[in-house]
């Protein structure tokens, strides 16, 4: 997307037509592109000046600050100083105020004793005060994905999506909808597909049809022409709210292509919350596995797209999650309504405190849980534990009361594994062939091996060597079981002693 002041639109006829490039407009985006090279290495206050000459040269501000707002997300651009420019402010205006710095010698003698305290030169610390100002940061990379051909491209899908950004409902018309669908339902937009001649009409209404006007929402709308632009034979025609007036906005793939580069990574997550709780229930290692976007679930005519599932590592069980944050009463109703339809499926809740309505939704599905900024982790895993106790019993009901694994030594979690349950199924059951000595079953056996090859005043990690060979990991707790204990010798290491 471009930024609003960068649209370019005509409204002949109450129609509301992006201004798209010509071939004649290639020279534009070449002069665009040679002006970054040729720039690198200076501050963006000289590229800047380049880019008016540009403006001026071909009396297009829109059309140049368009290629140039592209190209600025292929630059980068860095602060450039001996020092950091907030220390050298900082300490540049202690000495200052300490002098009463108002005239231009006074300001030297300011510059000069900040110098000192910071063992540079004052030209320096002069250089450095402001040296993180936008116009000051130097263009040190520009690699841009494109040629000046596909500039064009790529600046004709921009303005598009920019000129989207108003709709409040857009029709698509298109002879396979399933990859539009797809992308439809990961943007968590509303739809539904009417049946046309020639083909499917995938309707996406906007946030005027049930939201108060929101920007995500809109950039939704541009994030979705990307996927439309891919597809071949397609028509778009959107209703644009254009401060106030309703206008008519027709595309077609005629008008918008996407250039033959890979995209930008799309954001992953719709709101920092999300983001968050993912970040953080993740790093948990529990025996659920967090799955982003799972299957929409039918809720009678409509359907729900939950924003997460949880997936028992051990079996096929999934519990959907949604995060349901601040919304319009008519969204919330929409939403309550939606919770009533679902059947036969676990479902968690995690509500916004200031909706008002964790009861309503308690009712409706497998439980709610409040928050309010963040989504605490410790209650949905106390909400997940509730479908633990009945998924380890039931694991555990289908094993036999006696388990006998084939391998001299085996860990409980390796065991559980092979078995496709958790550890807790296992740790109750009985092993007749084996000893549980911590976390492992070792055969008798290999018990009595372990107890010849370890004598007392052995370096801790001779002994672990040798216990290695027998397959056993857990030193300690053999150890323990054969009756030895270490004495430990600081950092470097310990003797096998008996206790």
């Amino acid at each position: 997307m471009l930024t609003k002041d960068l649209l370019r639109v005509s409204r002949a006829g109450g129609g509301y037509r992006p201004q798209f490039t010509s071939p004649d407009d290639e020279v534009v985006a070449r002069r665009v592109l040679e002006t970054y090279r040729e720039h690198l290495g200076e501050p963006r206050a000289r590229l800047d000046e380049a880019l008016t000459e540009v403006e001026n040269d071909y009396e297009s501000f829109k059309l140049v600050r368009g290629f140039a707002k592209l190209c600025d997300r292929e630059a980068t651009f860095e602060t450039e100083a001996e020092i950091p420019p907030e220390r050298a402010r900082r300490v540049a205006f202690a000495a200052a105020e300490e002098l009463g710095a108002v005239t231009p010698d006074e300001r030297e003698r300011a510059l000069a004793r900040a110098a000192e305290r910071l063992h540079v030169a004052p030209q320096v610390v002069e250089e450095a005060l402001y040296a993180d100002l936008e116009d000051r940061q130097v263009l040190t990379a520009f690699e841009p994905r494109w040629d000046s051909e596909e500039l064009l491209t790529q600046y004709d899908l921009s303005l598009a999506q920019t000129a989207l950004f108003d709709a409040t409902e857009v029709r698509i018309r298109t002879v396979d909808p399933k990859a539009l669908v797809s992308a439809v339902k990961r943007l968590r937009l509303l739809y539904e597909i009417r049946k046309r001649e020639g083909g499917r009409e995938v309707v996406v209404t906007g946030p005027d049809a049930l939201f108060k006007r929101s920007r995500r929402y809109g950039t939704r709308f541009a994030r979705l022409l990307r996927t439309v632009a891919k597809t071949a034979d397609w028509e778009l025609t959107a209703t644009i709210d254009d401060r106030g007036t309703e206008r008519e906005l027709h595309l077609t793939d005629a008008d918008v292509s996407v250039p033959g580069v890979d995209p930008l990574t799309e954001p992953d997550f719709d709101s920092g919350v999300e983001a968050d709780f993912a970040a953080r229930f993740r790093a948990l290692d529990l025996d659920w596995a967090l799955v982003r976007e799972p299957e929409p679930l039918e809720a009678g005519e409509h359907v729900v797209i939950p924003d997460f599932a949880f997936d028992w590592n051990h079996s096929g069980f999934r519990v959907f999650f949604e995060i349901m944050g601040f919304w319009t009463p008519e969204y919330i109703e929409k939403k309550l309504s939606r919770f009533a339809a679902l059947e036969d499926v676990a479902f968690l809740v995690a509500v916004d405190e200031s909706l008002g309505v964790g009861e309503e939704v308690e009712a409706l599905t497998d439980g709610a849980i409040p928050y309010s900024g963040t989504v605490r982790v410790k209650d949905i895993r106390d909400a997940l534990r509730r479908y633990e106790a009945d998924l380890v019993a039931d694991a555990a009901a289908a094993l036999p009361d006696e388990l006998a694994p084939d391998a001299d030594v085996v860990t409980i979690a390796t065991l559980a594994a092979e078995l496709g349950v958790s550890e807790d199924a296992v740790e109750n059951k009985s092993f007749p062939d084996h000893e549980v000595v911590g976390r492992t079953l070792v055969r008798p056996a290999v018990l009595d091996r372990a107890s010849e090859a370890i004598a007392p005043g052995m370096a801790l990690s001779a002994a672990e060597d040798a216990l290695s060979e027998l397959g056993i990991e857990d030193a300690s707790a053999i150890l323990s079981r054969l009756g030895y204990r270490v004495e430990w010798e600081g950092l470097s290491g310990g003797t096998v002693r008996e206790k």
